[in-house]
């Protein structure tokens, strides 16, 4: 896993936590490149960081659909690319990675407080 170096200005702590991300640029002109199909690097109750192929413009809006794999239904939100940042390291035969930070925009209450029990159970026992 790529990390970044660069400055923290989070509100809310991320962790390390796979999930299944949908995402569909449905704005975005190229309709074969609108739904993308990625893993989580990290998430937080503000949003998620993903890891993708390509590139996606900054302050974007995007719809999101995330699979907690914990049984419960599926998130559905929109979300903001908020920064974006291109992995410097390439591993042999496979394209420069991005890491792209999506703040969620419109999650419901009942789905962020889902989320915050996972971040905080996880961050407890990382201690």
């Amino acid at each position: 896993m790529g990390q970044w170096e660069g400055l923290d200005r989070r509100q809310f702590p991320r962790v390390n936590y796979p999930c299944l991300v949908i995402i569909n640029r449905s704005d975005d002109g190229d309709e074969k490149d609108n739904v993308i199909l990625t893993h989580t690097d990290n998430i937080g109750i503000g949003g998620v960081c993903v890891v993708l192929k390509q590139s996606v413009k900054m302050f974007s809006e995007v719809d999101l659909e995330l699979d907690l794999l914990d049984l419960g239904d599926h998130i559905c939100c929109r979300g903001k690319v908020v920064w974006n940042v291109q992995r410097q390291r390439e591993a042999a035969e496979k394209p420069l990675f991005f890491d792209i930070g999506i703040e969620f925009m419109n999650i419901s209450p009942d789905n962020q407080a889902r989320l915050k029990r996972i971040v905080d159970r996880l961050v407890r026992n990382a201690v």
